[in-house]
């Protein structure tokens, strides 16, 4: 409910342990419409509105954050053409405000070649990982990144959502969350790696996506 609350322009979500409010949505169908909200490229917000609109700014023009971004627009794009009959990618990204930080967004759209064919579970199955999650080329990324995390992931990160008997659904990736485990509960977040990326600021961004669920739980 505080997620919910303090969170409305995201999807809050609750499955078997598995709660929190996640910015990106991996796929939604709705008949014949396709969409996904890509998100890739953070900064964190200082709660002066002045300051932020030129965070904003400097997040729009960033090439270490649009070059992250592309990488994963690219992905979903991608996978998304083999089971469409045609997929809109805009020009460039939008800043998405949310209360603790700003992302640059995309909303990729498509129209499905066949409903009766292709579901909104199948279209999720086609998307994971995508590079914002998984990296790219997505077979060598994996690879490091199961070299190098040092963690089991679980369900951090893959697909959460619904889907109803015509195949329509949405399905966004359980990302700013938490899995409960009786009176232990584990915070997950992460960031998306490039060339060149800066480990301190990296970590900022990360510590600044635990906030959600960490304030909710302290609340």
């Amino acid at each position: 409910q505080r997620l919910a609350s303090a969170y409305p322009m995201c999807w809050t979500f609750h499955v078997d342990g598995l709660v929190g409010a996640t910015p990106e949505m991996l796929v939604r169908r709705d008949r014949g419409l396709v969409t996904s909200r890509v998100l890739a490229g953070t900064i964190r917000r200082t709660g002066d509105d002045g300051h932020d609109l030129a965070l904003a700014a400097a997040l729009a023009r960033s090439s270490k954050d649009l070059e992250e971004h592309e990488y994963a627009v690219r992905s979903v794009a991608d996978a998304l053409r083999p089971h469409c009959s045609s997929v809109n990618v805009p020009e460039s990204p939008f800043v998405l405000h949310l209360p603790n930080v700003m992302h640059l967004a995309t909303d990729v759209a498509g129209n499905v070649l066949d409903p009766r064919d292709v579901s909104s579970l199948r279209l999720a199955a086609a998307l994971h990982p995508s590079a914002a999650v998984g990296g790219t080329p997505t077979p060598a990324a994996v690879g490091v990144i199961e070299e190098l995390e040092s963690m089991d992931r679980g369900r951090y990160a893959g697909p959460v959502g619904w889907i109803d008997a015509a195949g329509d659904g949405e399905w966004g990736l359980a990302l700013r969350s938490a899995e409960v485990s009786g009176e232990v509960v584990r915070l997950f977040a992460g960031c998306g790696i490039v060339a060149g990326s800066d480990p301190e600021a990296e970590l900022a961004e990360a510590q600044a996506k635990f906030v959600p669920v960490r304030d909710a739980l302290s609340s």
